[in-house]
Formats: C-alpha cells, sequence, structure tokens
C-alpha cells in the first residue's frame, strides 16, 4: 500500500445503528417496573424484563470491546485520516464523557442485587466484566471524547490492553458489523485485557 493509496479509514466501522444509550433504556424500564406499589407486581414486572435489561448490558459492553479492538486495529495501520468522526470539533465535557461508562459500573454493583431482591437468585457478572468498562473509561478519557483526533495515529490506547493479533481483531468486527449482533464481541474480552 503506497501513501496515495491512503484515504482515511473509518471511526465507526458501523457499529452506530447496533447500539442504544443504556442508561436511557435502564431508566425507562425501571420506570416501568417501578409504577406498581405492590411489590409482588414489580417482582412480575421485573422477571419480565430481566432478559431484555441484560440483552441490552451485553449488546453496550460488546460496544466497548469492539471500540476497543478497532482503535487497536485502526492504531496498527499507517496514518491516515479518521473519516467520519462525528465527535470531531465538538467540545469536550468530561463529565458528559464518562457518564455512560460509570452508570454501567454502577449497573455492574448493583443488578445482583435486584436480582436477589426481584427474583432471590444469586446472579454475578463475569469477573473481567467491571474491568473492562474501566479499561474503556480510560480510553474515553485518553482521547477526550475524541473531539481534536483527526488520524487513527493519534488515538491513544490504554496501556492496560494486550497486545493482541490486530487482523483477528478485525475480523471479530466485521462479523458483528455483518450480524449486529454486538454482544458476540464479549467472549474476546480476554484477549485484549
Amino acid at each position: 500500500m503506497t501513501e496515495t493509496d491512503l484515504k482515511g479509514v473509518e471511526f465507526d466501522p458501523g457499529f452506530g445503528p447496533y447500539i442504544l444509550a443504556f442508561r436511557g433504556s435502564m431508566e425507562y424500564i425501571y420506570l416501568d417496573i417501578n409504577k406498581f406499589k405492590n411489590l409482588s407486581q414489580r417482582k412480575l414486572k421485573f422477571k419480565m424484563y430481566y432478559k431484555k435489561i441484560l440483552d441490552l448490558f451485553y449488546n453496550n459492553l460488546g460496544f466497548y470491546v469492539g471500540c476497543l479492538m478497532w482503535a487497536m486495529y485502526i492504531k496498527s495501520l499507517p496514518e491516515q485520516k479518521l473519516l467520519s468522526n462525528t465527535c470531531y470539533g465538538g467540545v469536550y465535557n468530561h463529565e458528559e464523557n464518562v457518564s455512560e461508562t460509570q452508570y454501567m459500573s454502577k449497573f455492574v454493583e448493583l443488578f445482583p442485587k435486584d436480582m436477589k431482591y426481584y427474583l432471590g437468585q444469586n446472579f454475578c457478572f463475569e469477573e473481567n466484566v467491571a474491568r473492562l468498562i474501566d479499561i474503556y473509561e480510560k480510553f474515553l478519557e485518553l482521547n477526550k471524547g475524541f473531539v481534536a483526533t483527526k488520524t487513527n495515529s493519534s488515538v491513544k490506547l490504554p496501556k492496560s490492553l494486550k497486545s493482541a493479533d490486530v487482523e483477528l481483531l478485525k475480523k471479530y468486527v466485521d462479523e458483528v458489523t455483518n450480524s449486529g449482533n454486538l454482544h458476540e464481541l464479549v467472549p474476546h474480552i480476554s484477549e485484549i485485557i
């Protein structure tokens, strides 16, 4: 590949259509659960929602994994312009930048208690889930929301990421952008952290 062949690399490999704001979705669901005064009705409503809640959580977690994988991949390429970086030129707001990851962290802490309270079931997330969320938050902080990130070489990676086969990471990303199932990236967390 010559320098004249390089036109740029996409900021988003195609995740955009498959993500939802986790916090907004959870707030809506919990409002619906808590509209009932009767505990047995709230328990029933939670029972109806808990699989959807986990699907939304793992979809977002898969998005975090995918973003880190994509960043590792594009960072390995020769320097090129980042295409379609919708964050570029914006104003950096730290609190806004990390609010979703902080919500996800709090969710990991509280959801097992909800499972116990509403369903009487023990539940815990996989060991590396909280760590991945922390690393992704660090990634967002290092890059200051990508508001000034023009090229792939200016993307900053957290030091806690492992060395990985970037072509394999790209393959994983390509598979989920074709299927739309971001949660399929979650089993690959151990390959990057």
